[in-house]
């Protein structure tokens, strides 16, 4: 088990890397962000899973489907999946929490509406506290409503009305975290959306 000073190191040495999945692992983990116990037994289905996610593959899906969808919502917004290196498995292990959330956050974008604004950054968020995940969500909440304002004043009619959506969307479907997203690529992102309660 890594120690935090090893911790430290490795995050360095992983934020300029490129590799994006390792980073968020890494920056999870050392600052605690850990999993409210009621949720934890609900993520027994994701421990050690998190299959590569490719997007060139998923971009050949049939237009309309979940896989097909998520591939363009990264290639708009210039993100990469999140993917885990053979090196930090037992740090992955070690958080399951940590790494599904990073692995799933931009899922989250894709199937709440959201887009990659500040407004639709505290929207996915305010989901993601009102299921529950964690303390640490609770708190970055109700800084991220004292901040974006600020940071963004001209989406604060935006921002707080996702804050509000994003809390209402959180309440209506049950924990998603668990949730074996990359098991539905060839599923419309209509059926997902539907068999998962948003619709």
């Amino acid at each position: 088990m890594l120690n935090k000073l090893q911790k430290i190191k490795l995050l360095l040495a992983y934020k300029n890397s490129g590799n994006l999945g390792d980073f968020a692992i890494l920056k999870s983990d050392l600052f605690g962000a850990k999993i409210n116990q009621e949720i934890n037994s609900q993520l027994q289905q994701v421990v050690g899973y998190h299959p590569p996610i490719n997007l060139e593959i998923l971009s050949q899906y049939p237009q309309g489907s979940f896989g097909y969808e998520y591939a363009q919502h990264m290639q708009k917004n210039h993100l990469q999946p999140i993917n885990v290196s053979p090196e930090l498995e037992e740090v992955a292990a070690s958080n399951v929490f940590a790494l599904r959330y990073a692995i799933t956050h931009d899922i989250f974008h894709l199937l709440l509406g959201f887009d990659t604004s500040y407004a639709g950054e505290i929207g996915v968020l305010a989901f993601a506290a009102e299921q529950n995940y964690s303390q640490s969500l609770k708190i970055s909440l109700w800084l991220a409503q004292i901040l974006y304002p600020i940071l963004a004043p001209r989406q604060i009619k935006e921002i707080f009305t996702n804050v509000q959506k994003g809390k209402k969307l959180g309440k209506k479907v049950d924990c998603l975290l668990g949730y074996r997203f990359e098991e539905h690529w060839t599923e419309s992102i209509q059926e997902v959306r539907k068999n998962l309660g948003f619709l």
